[in-house]
């Protein structure tokens, strides 16, 4: 996904670019990023995500969201849209317009040029969610998932799996993301190393 960053943006002349236009921008302290197109597989993984989620979230309080939600980061001011949402319970939303304030589970699929952001910057914003119990990067060029769950303590517990055959347990709200669904009709996938990430 290609950004094209701009600055010296209000938060009220984001809200409003947000509104008349129907492409997505994240919003950092005056600084607009346009996020351009996602790739085919980006796509298609979000969407398995999207619904292997959904299938185990029927009938309990959770709630799973594509990529045209938008999230706020509280404590920093950061506006973005995640590639997939999991809220547990009563969305909190900012008004005007609806902004998520409280996402229990992130998922981001990374790729080359997002991956850094996506891993440092963006991660250690997220982390200051109070609501946050789950943090998952997917890579879509090569089977493999990240995961970072929160600790009682406070403390983010990594986990990587690169096997197709594998799973990311999310036990704060009771699902298994297989793997093998996870890359459900992505084509060109590299071989999977035993590195967590390149």
């Amino acid at each position: 996904m290609s950004v094209q960053r701009k600055t010296g943006y209000t938060l009220e002349q984001y809200l409003e670019l947000e509104s008349s236009t129907r492409v997505k921008h994240e919003y950092f302290r005056g600084e607009v990023f346009a996020m351009g197109g996602a790739s085919f597989a980006h796509t298609v993984i979000a969407g398995n995500v999207v619904s292997a989620l959904h299938g185990q979230l029927r009938g309990r309080p959770c709630r799973v969201s594509a990529s045209d939600l938008r999230v706020k980061v509280d404590r920093t001011g950061l506006y973005t849209y995640p590639d997939v949402v999991v809220v547990c319970g009563a969305p909190q939303l900012e008004q005007p317009g609806d902004t998520l304030l409280n996402p229990g589970v992130i998922v981001e699929v990374i790729s080359e040029s997002t991956e850094a952001y996506d891993r440092g910057k963006k991660f250690e914003q997220y982390r200051s969610l109070d609501s946050l119990t789950d943090y998952i990067l997917i890579a879509q060029d090569t089977v493999r998932a990240e995961h970072y769950s929160r600790q009682p303590d406070n403390r983010w517990l990594y986990a990587a799996e690169n096997r197709v055959e594998g799973s990311i347990m999310l036990v704060s709200i009771g699902c298994a993301l297989a793997l093998a669904e996870v890359y459900e009709k992505v084509d060109g996938l590299r071989e999977p190393t035993s590195a967590p990430y390149r």
